[in-house]
């Protein structure tokens, strides 16, 4: 059975055990929520130039739309506040800043009626972050920058956190991926040719959970859990971000979600800085999580969204 927790007391330890068996959580905004979206926007509005951002797609050719994220999104993502901001949302939820680890926020769009779902704008089809690479203990939060509607968010597919589904991952390489695919997202406008894990059989897309929260609202989930864009037919682009974390005791003890169906190659293990310091995680530790086939480790915009 699949639960929502709203709001939950419930420590980061219990949370995490919680999680790793299929949960969410959901947390209601807090000031230092509402200052991030608040931030994220100011840098949004800005990057659009006085137009409208949830509707500018109907003022803009899709290139010059696609430039614009091209420019907007890496610059979010290294900003030095967007760390910031999530240094301090970990802490407001509980999380030990010594062990907890989190890697760099990305700001995600979904334009509506099809205008760009692809490159910079990547619309995901059913998916698993742990298809990319990702560590079984990843946890993936998720808040949206303007009001949304179910015809806009993101959709979970609860009923595949135990059930595996037959797919690509095992011609992914994290490391491959960052060092070629991530690179050219700003080339792929009218349609995406680069090659990430699909389901390879159809998917029961119902029965699916979305979940519509207040702009600064969390929905923390597993990184194990089938989740995809909504296919966007609302009028209104959504922006929203994301980040992941990971706990420094699970990925020693090899402590997460069940692997049922992921067979990926490489490691995001790299990627991951220390809430308290912005340190990696230690080299002993992304070791663990190495099979042969990596070579250097990146970090960036890339792997699994919503």
């Amino acid at each position: 059975m699949n639960a929502i927790f709203l709001d939950s007391p419930a420590s980061d330890g219990q949370r995490r055990e919680a999680l790793y068996r299929g949960q969410l959580f959901v947390y209601s905004p807090t000031d230092t929520t509402r200052a991030f979206i608040q931030f994220a926007r100011q840098m949004i509005e800005q990057a659009f130039g006085g137009l409208d951002p949830v509707t500018a797609q109907y003022h803009l050719p899709v290139e010059e739309y696609a430039a614009i994220l091209s420019r907007l999104k890496p610059a979010f993502i290294h900003h030095p506040q967007s760390k910031e901001f999530l240094q301090a949302i970990l802490r407001e939820r509980g999380c030990d800043p010594g062990k907890t680890y989190f890697d760099v926020p990305r700001l995600r769009s979904s334009t509506s009626d099809d205008y760009l779902t692809s490159g910079i704008a990547y619309a995901f089809h059913p998916h698993r972050d742990t298809w990319y690479s990702a560590p079984m203990c990843q946890l993936n939060w998720w808040l949206p920058v303007y009001e949304v509607e179910a015809g806009n968010v993101m959709a979970i597919h609860p009923h595949y956190f135990s059930r595996a589904v037959r797919n690509g991952s095992r011609e992914y390489n994290y490391q491959q991926w960052a060092a070629t695919s991530r690179k050219e997202a700003a080339q792929h406008i009218r349609k995406d040719t680069r090659k990430q894990p699909h389901p390879e059989e159809p998917v029961e897309l119902e029965p699916q959970i979305c979940i519509v929260a207040p702009p600064g609202g969390l929905l923390v989930f597993s990184a194990a859990h089938l989740h995809s864009s909504v296919p966007n037919y609302s009028g209104k682009t959504r922006f929203s971000i994301d980040f992941r974390t990971v706990h420094l005791e699970d990925l020693r003890d090899r402590k997460g979600a069940r692997n049922i169906d992921s067979e990926c190659t490489g490691t995001t293990a790299g990627d991951y800085l220390q809430v308290e310091s912005l340190e990696h995680l230690p080299e002993e530790v992304v070791r663990l999580y190495l099979d042969g086939t990596a070579q250097d480790l990146d970090s960036g915009e890339g792997r699994g969204g919503i």
